[in-house]
């Protein structure tokens, strides 16, 4: 949303708000409840605790999911899915620092 803007963000407006139980967010993926906790188990996506103790998913976690499902549905193992999925999230990363680090240093200097 840009700054200045009159509308008001909701918890739902938030790519990190714990709004999926683990079965809507099973069902929304396709996929098993087990599916999701093995996820965890190889601390891909740590899910928040609701306070009766309930795993509650995110849409960003929801998406990192959906990536994995999408290389195990491909014949990758588990494990090397996660992995493959954290060392895209590495890359993705660096990259934005290397650019920010480029447009920094071609920025021109006052006299």
């Amino acid at each position: 949303m840009p700054p200045g803007s009159s509308r008001s963000v909701t918890p739902l407006d938030d790519d990190d708000y714990p709004a999926y139980t683990m079965g809507r967010a099973a069902e929304m993926l396709g996929t098993t409840p087990a599916f999701l906790r093995t996820l965890g188990e190889h601390r891909l996506i740590t899910p928040l605790r609701s306070d009766g103790g309930h795993r509650r998913y995110s849409r960003y976690q929801l998406r990192i999911a959906g990536r994995a499902r999408e290389l195990v549905d491909q014949g990758t193992p588990i494990e090397a899915a996660c992995r493959i999925i954290i060392l895209e999230d590495q890359l993705e990363e660096a990259q934005r620092i290397n650019e920010q680090l480029r447009a920094h240093r071609e920025e021109p200097t006052s006299a």
